[in-house]
């Protein structure tokens, strides 16, 4: 499967990895093109090229109406309501000189209002939830809140949203299937903030980044922001150096906005990691009073939140009550995650599970060019030869709806076109 490697030297930033997206391939067109369905009133993009210490990067940035790009890495914590701030700058500084700019403040539920309301896949919307849950939920434990009293700054302007769901639709475009991440960069020193000083890592980043391996590095600053943080507790699995059975293709480097002593990149290794035989969990529960609606709901979140295959199934149950079972497939350290999304979303009491072995072919992409538009092809290769293709619903679904032309019409065109890319 394709697969991402994040080597976190110099921290992580949301821009910093949507930075190495870009440098990976994802056109910046595209991205400014699926931003404008989130309708988020005006901004400007900013994407060039830099040399960080003699590495060259994409550096992007999100320039707002106050005419100020927004330093993702040097945090001036100043909320009200005691809440910290995380994700962007919104203190900015210029030489001695410190200008503060105000921003809308948004809770959890405002942020995700945005994004649902947008005509974004069901994909990078799900995942979205995930990314600002995982904020929201790390700021009222530091605070002792619960996720409606946290309103944000930061988190619920527009750089941070873009960062986010910029990150989601890079990683889509790309293919990338799994994301590996080594020990992460925190930097070391203090902050300032609301309530005096605080050290680095800031507490919701500290909160964020519980269950990957993380050291300061020789950076006195603030180098891994809560955004960045929230995106790899979602998104990413730890992997002690390139992950076993990883191929490199190529490196991509995402610039950070601070110069200091080391290069303040993001690097990005992008390759394949062959998976032969693997044991994964097998989980499953009967639902008798959950509608259709809501077990198609539940689907999706699974699916977004790293279950490796999802399905359901027509049951009876005792007294002749017709119902479905819920399953899915998963590696060992995704299941509690998974397990809560199924108990908050069903009302079941119990969920079963089981150790199973799995055999998995290599797999890659091609982008095949209709008629229509690109559509992403996925391929299986066994024993060289390929082995099944299969196009990316999303891309035929937006042709297709574009184009006022059946769905099956693009699909088959897609075929067509990655079978003469494949075989000549």
């Amino acid at each position: 499967m394709k697969a991402v490697y994040l080597d976190t030297f110099a921290g992580i930033s949301g821009n910093m990895l949507l930075g190495a997206l870009l440098d990976a391939g994802y056109p910046f067109e595209m991205l400014r093109s699926e931003l404008q369905k989130l309708q988020l009133g005006d901004y400007e993009l900013i994407y060039k090229k830099v040399n960080k210490l003699g590495i060259d990067s994409v550096y992007f940035n999100v320039l707002l109406p106050d005419g100020h790009e927004h330093n993702h890495e040097a945090h001036e914590h100043g909320h009200q309501h005691g809440h910290e701030h995380h994700g962007h700058e919104h203190v900015h500084q210029h030489g001695e000189q410190v200008h503060n700019h105000t921003h809308v403040h948004r809770n959890f539920r405002d942020i995700m209002a945005i994004i649902n309301a947008s005509q974004l896949s069901d994909t990078v919307k799900a995942k979205a939830e995930m990314v600002f849950r995982a904020i929201a939920e790390a700021e009222a434990k530091v605070h002792g809140k619960t996720i409606e009293e946290v309103h944000f700054h930061e988190v619920g302007a527009v750089d941070t949203i873009i960062d986010i769901v910029g990150c989601l639709l890079g990683l889509e475009y790309l293919g990338i299937e799994k994301i590996y991440v080594g020990t992460v960069t925190t930097g070391s020193g203090f902050v300032q903030c609301a309530h005096g000083l605080m050290p680095v890592p800031a507490p919701a980043t500290a909160e964020l980044l519980q269950q990957l391996p993380q050291h300061k590095g020789i950076v006195e600053k603030e180098m891994t922001t809560p955004t960045g943080a929230a995106l790899l507790k979602v998104l990413a699995e730890y992997s002690d150096g390139l992950p076993s059975g990883f191929t490199g293709n190529y490196i991509a480097y995402g610039a950070g906005t601070r110069d200091v002593q080391i290069p303040n990149v993001l690097r990005m290794y992008v390759g394949t990691v062959l998976q032969q035989t693997e044991t994964v969990l097998e989980a499953a529960c009967n639902l008798d009073d959950v509608s259709g609606e809501i077990v198609g709901y539940v689907v999706q979140k699974l699916l977004a939140a790293g279950a490796l295959d999802v399905w359901t199934e027509p049951i009876m149950m005792k007294k002749g009550r017709p119902a479905c079972k819920l399953a899915f497939l998963c590696a060992a350290e995704k299941l509690d995650g998974l397990l809560q999304i199924v108990f908050a979303e069903t009302g079941t009491l119990g969920v079963r599970y089981h150790k199973v072995q799995r055999s998995v072919l290599k797999r890659g992409f091609v982008q095949a060019d209709t008629p229509y538009g690109a559509v992403r092809v996925k391929y299986g290769v066994q024993d060289g030869k390929i082995s099944g293709m299969a196009p990316e619903y999303e891309d035929c679904r937006q042709l297709a709806a574009e184009h006022n032309v059946p769905l099956a019409s693009v699909y088959a065109a897609a075929c067509q076109a990655a079978e003469r890319l494949l075989h000549g």
